[in-house]
């Protein structure tokens, strides 16, 4: 899969059919915005992101999702266990698609670093 990590932070993963991953950093606060699909093909590139968010963690980073179209549980599953793995803080999900709350609420319930 070619992914385009352009110089302003933005990674973008095409997908057969058209559909893709677009994930930009935020201006303003540490973080990324994900618009598209997070699924088996387009995952890396989420993975990718959030180990570029944890790396640069603080104690709060955002992820906004108010751009993303649906998510899997894998998906779903990258953004748990990287919030779990930070030794300090929280990542603060803003707008996400309502199948990522009913995923994290059925397999991680409680989880306080999301």
């Amino acid at each position: 899969m070619d992914v385009d990590d352009g110089e302003d932070g933005t990674a973008f993963a095409p997908r057969p059919g058209g559909a893709a991953l677009e994930i930009r950093s935020l201006s303003g606060r540490p973080g990324i915005r994900a618009a598209g699909e997070i699924n088996v093909i387009t995952r890396p590139s989420w993975e990718q992101a959030l180990r570029k968010v944890a790396s640069s963690h603080g104690d709060v980073s955002h992820v906004e999702l108010s751009g993303l179209m649906s998510i899997d549980v894998g998906g779903a599953a990258v953004l748990a266990v990287t919030a779990q793995r930070l030794t300090t803080g929280r990542i603060v999900v803003h707008r996400p698609p309502p199948e990522l709350t009913r995923i994290l609420d059925l397999f991680w319930p409680g989880l306080a670093t999301i």
